[in-house]
């Protein structure tokens, strides 16, 4: 076990807590991350490019010329993948681009995540963040208040007006707890918890 500040909105100490070496500490490995964010980006991935195949593109039915006796090359329909509007070969048609990796690679990879921006010293844990309103000024504050300006900003529960007051907030993301990954954690340089988050993160890892 380690022990990390606690602090509240306006940067003052107010505790410390135990993080867990099993999952803030642990070696940080690198083919797990790899293969979970590209995990994650080939779920993103509409895969919806389609062409058509010869027997799809309209027309074609009539011959274009007779067999014999033209001089040219013989064709049998104008759709041919050798002409203009003709069809495509081997083209893209819709399909999913889904990858399966085992859950526990997912979470030895989140570990991974974990540790390296504890190890890092871009891990901050606060008491809570509560606003009372929606108020994208205030939140401006506490992010100043912390040097912040690119962060991934993880929640305990639903919060509107925390989650509305990052929302137009250039290099911010707020997530809840169970929507932590590995490649939103990859994509900010800081990560900031909330303190129940901390525990609830390692209550599942």
């Amino acid at each position: 076990m380690s022990a990390i500040n606690v602090y509240g909105q306006a940067k003052e100490k107010l505790s410390e807590i135990d993080l867990d070496d099993r999952i803030f500490g642990s070696d940080v490995k690198d083919h797990l991350i790899h293969d979970v964010v590209r995990m994650q980006m080939a779920r993103k991935r509409r895969g919806s490019a389609s062409t058509k195949t010869r027997s799809m593109v309209r027309g074609g039915g009539a011959k274009p010329w007779r067999q014999k006796g033209t001089g040219r090359a013989r064709a049998g329909t104008i759709r041919s993948p050798l002409w203009r509007g003709g069809g495509v070969v081997f083209g893209p048609h819709p399909r999913k681009h889904d990858l399966a990796i085992p859950k526990k690679v997912r979470k030895g990879a989140l570990r991974s995540a974990l540790s390296l921006r504890n190890k890092g010293g871009k891990l901050w844990v606060i008491r809570d963040l509560e606003f009372g309103e929606i108020k994208t000024k205030r939140f401006i504050q506490f992010l100043e208040t912390f040097g912040l300006n690119d962060a991934l900003i993880v929640l305990d529960k639903e919060d509107i007006n925390v989650e509305r007051s990052a929302r137009n907030v250039t290099g911010i993301k707020v997530l809840r707890v169970e929507g932590l990954n590995v490649y939103d954690i990859l994509s900010h340089e800081n990560l900031v918890l909330v303190e129940k988050a901390v525990q609830r993160i390692q209550e599942v890892l």
